[in-house]
């Protein structure tokens, strides 16, 4: 089975890229061929994740020298949704490692950056996260009297956190914001194994707790002291890391989606009894919506594209990067979120407008499209991005700083 893709590569070049899209697109058709029962099935997703490792695409964002590719974020982002079109719950955890690993970066030293990037590189790591800030109790960093610190708090949703070699923590120390590396084995860290939702349900993103975890001072990101920092906005640009994850796989599994229902009405749809026609592929209404369907999933992805490029493009500035240069990247994924939201939600849905009420036996999984793309875009309502776009764009104003703006 192939996956048909409504988008064409990336502008980069180049053997080793071409081959890790060439991997995410064999990946994707051999997830999306038990992606049904593996949903139904609602397992921690172990050999999803070791599937990734062994095909090399968990340490793709890391310098050559250290055993990865030197892709940038936008070309990781490509590899995010290439898998979306198999398995949105794997490009979940895919998409959120990749920003994960990127945070140290932004609010690391150079030396903290460059060791978790070899740790990475060579031990080709996986990375969960207790990022949401919403949910549960707040997670708190304290200093001990010996001068460690100690991690305390709940969270209902993190995703990958059971799974992860490493956890990417976000805490509050003081009433200001701390970022904390530290390796997922920690004792006094527990994952409650509760997620039962109606989609993602193989995105490992139950509940967590934290009971006086140890924290060493050098797996708090940034430099002394840790109190007192001001955020530049070439740091804040954490947020719409994790949100071009979101629209990225969004996208993807709409072109997923598509790709498995147009395979299935050439087998298997019948035209409507008055349509005057022998073959459901000839049915005028059926060609209608799929082109309706096709041509607004193509246009969301392109501006996914654009949304990928403005933000690697803010990376690229660097520590010199502006408010408004800030603005401009954010308020471009933004956009795409808005559209990728919209567009993800109405192909998935119409989707059986094309393959008929059979499509719908629940042997055929087709409904966990849907699922899987409304689980997740109710993450943060996007009527609240649609709104920063529109005062962006009437007002100059940009979007304040949050863990989801």
């Amino acid at each position: 089975m192939s996956i048909t893709t409504t988008t064409a590569a990336p502008a980069k070049t180049g053997a080793l890229y071409d081959s890790l899209l060439a991997t995410a697109d064999r990946l994707a058709i051999q997830l999306r061929a038990t992606a049904a029962e593996r949903d139904r099935a609602n397992e921690t997703p172990r050999s999803e994740i070791e599937l990734l490792r062994e095909n090399d695409l968990l340490q793709v964002q890391e310098p050559i020298a250290y055993g990865g590719s030197d892709l940038n974020y936008a070309e990781a982002a490509q590899l995010v949704r290439r898998i979306a079109r198999g398995d949105t719950s794997i490009a979940h955890l895919l998409g959120y490692h990749y920003a994960q690993t990127r945070v140290a970066r932004l609010f690391g030293t150079p030396e903290q950056a460059d060791a978790q990037s070899r740790r990475n590189g060579e031990q080709r790591l996986f990375w969960g996260g207790i990022q949401n800030p919403r949910g549960g109790s707040a997670i708190t960093l304290s200093e001990a009297p010996d001068g460690s610190f100690r991690l305390n708090g709940r969270r209902t949703f993190a995703s990958g956190a059971s799974l992860g070699d490493v956890l990417s923590v976000t805490a509050d120390y003081d009433g200001e914001l701390a970022f904390v590396s530290l390796p997922g084995s920690r004792e006094g860290f527990t994952a409650l194994r509760d997620w039962d939702n109606i989609g993602q349900r193989l995105t490992d993103s139950g509940g967590v707790e934290l009971l006086d975890v140890r924290v060493e001072r050098d797996e708090i990101l940034g430099a002394d002291p840790i109190k007192g920092r001001t955020l530049t906005p070439y740091q804040t640009l954490v947020t719409p890391h994790w949100q071009l994850a979101f629209v990225n796989f969004y996208i993807g599994t709409a072109e997923g989606a598509i790709a498995e229902a147009l395979e299935w009405t050439r087998a298997n749809a019948a035209p409507w009894e008055t349509s005057g026609v022998e073959r459901a592929t000839d049915d005028p209404y059926i060609l209608e919506t799929v082109g309706e369907i096709t041509a607004s999933v193509r246009a969301a992805a392109l501006l996914a594209d654009r949304a990928g490029d403005a933000l690697q493009s803010a990376l690229d500035v660097g520590p010199a990067l502006t408010e408004d240069e800030r603005a401009e990247a954010a308020v471009a994924v933004y956009e795409a979120k808005v559209v990728t939201t919209k567009t993800a939600l109405d192909a998935t849905s119409r989707l059986f407008e094309i393959q008929g009420s059979r499509a719908t036996t629940a042997a055929y999984g087709f409904d966990r499209h849907w699922r899987n793309v409304r689980t997740h875009t109710v993450h943060d309502p996007v009527a609240y991005k649609a709104r920063e776009v529109g005062d962006w764009a009437l007002n100059h104003r940009a979007p304040e700083f949050s863990l989801y703006r």
